[in-house]
């Protein structure tokens, strides 16, 4: 998966730019992301319970990418439930999270933030 390009507000995968909030799993493949009308922002980080959300959690490492400025709040469930997963969280700036996946994708999933 190829991470081309990066800026408030999008994300260049493969040469399709998304405009929303980004999934990688395995790092093979990316897809949109949906959001909530609550905030508009990304579900499974901020506001709702861990059970209520599609979190990629079939992975070895699970990295969140908190936006252009890194200001998306992380919710303690999500640590707790990688935590007794054993899975690896990795919670960076987007575009740190974007360096991290370029390093190292196998066995990582991914959710991408594009804006805060």
């Amino acid at each position: 998966m190829g991470f081309e390009d990066f800026a408030f507000g999008l994300i260049r995968i493969d040469s399709v730019t998304h405009e929303h909030d980004v999934e990688s799993i395995m790092g093979t493949s990316a897809r949109g992301r949906k959001k909530r009308r609550r905030n508009s922002v990304t579900p499974s980080v901020m506001h709702h319970s861990v059970k209520e959300e599609e979190i990629p959690w079939k992975c070895r490492c699970l990295v969140i990418g908190t936006g252009a400025y890194g200001r998306l709040p992380v919710m303690d469930e999500v640590r707790r439930e990688a935590a007794r997963r054993e899975i690896k969280l990795l919670i960076l700036p987007t575009a740190q999270a974007i360096e991290a996946l370029q390093q190292d994708s196998d066995k990582t999933n991914a959710i991408l933030h594009v804006t805060c």
